[in-house]
């Protein structure tokens, strides 16, 4: 089952629009889109080794650029949007990068970019509580652009001899993320 979605991933990585839904995808992911772009990324810097750093490029300005829409929404609109961030799953995840925030500003957008809270979050929250915005881009387009650049690099290094592994264990691999998953939901639910 997850090696053919493996292989449909791959055969739209390689799709002759595929780096404009990457940046669209990327776009839309730092300030409302739930889905990061690592999943459209990995398989095409898989299937195109040759070009997986101007990948993490396109994928790392739309992203920063997203995350300035981000930034405005939480500016311009943080009182129209707070009564459904208070119904969702993400008021905690805000209220955490809310007190990143406060403790330490540039830094807290620089971690961003690797932690497993959504980006949207901070973009939000980073202009909900005004922060400059110069370091945000700064911090921002660092922060992302090392997970980016880090990612199409493990992948272009990787290479053929990766993807063969992938695609070997990749019913292996989607069970085990599956599981992790329902397993992060009930302690989530029920522990924390």
């Amino acid at each position: 089952m997850f090696k053919k979605l493996y292989d449909k991933a791959l055969t739209w990585a390689r799709h002759k629009h595929a780096s404009k839904y990457l940046c669209a995808l990327s776009f839309a992911e730092s300030s409302f889109f739930p889905i990061p772009p690592d999943v459209m990324l990995a398989p095409m810097a898989l299937a195109t080794p040759d070009k997986a750093f101007r990948l993490a490029f396109f994928t790392t300005i739309f992203s920063v650029l997203g995350g300035m829409l981000g930034y405005a929404i939480g500016f311009f609109m943080f009182d129209s949007i707070s009564p459904w961030l208070q119904e969702t799953h993400y008021w905690d995840k805000y209220l955490m990068a809310e007190n990143g925030f406060k403790d330490w500003g540039f830094w807290a957008i620089f971690i961003a970019g690797f932690s497993p809270i959504p980006y949207k979050v901070f973009t939000l929250a980073a202009g909900a509580l005004q922060m400059m915005f110069l370091p945000f881009v700064v911090a921002s387009f660092i922060g992302r652009g090392a997970r980016f650049f880090l990612v199409s690099l493990l992948l272009a290094v990787g290479g053929e001899k990766l993807e063969s592994k992938l695609r070997k264990y990749m019913d292996i691999l989607g069970w085990i993320v599956i599981v992790l998953v329902v397993a992060g939901s009930i302690v989530y639910k029920y522990v924390l």
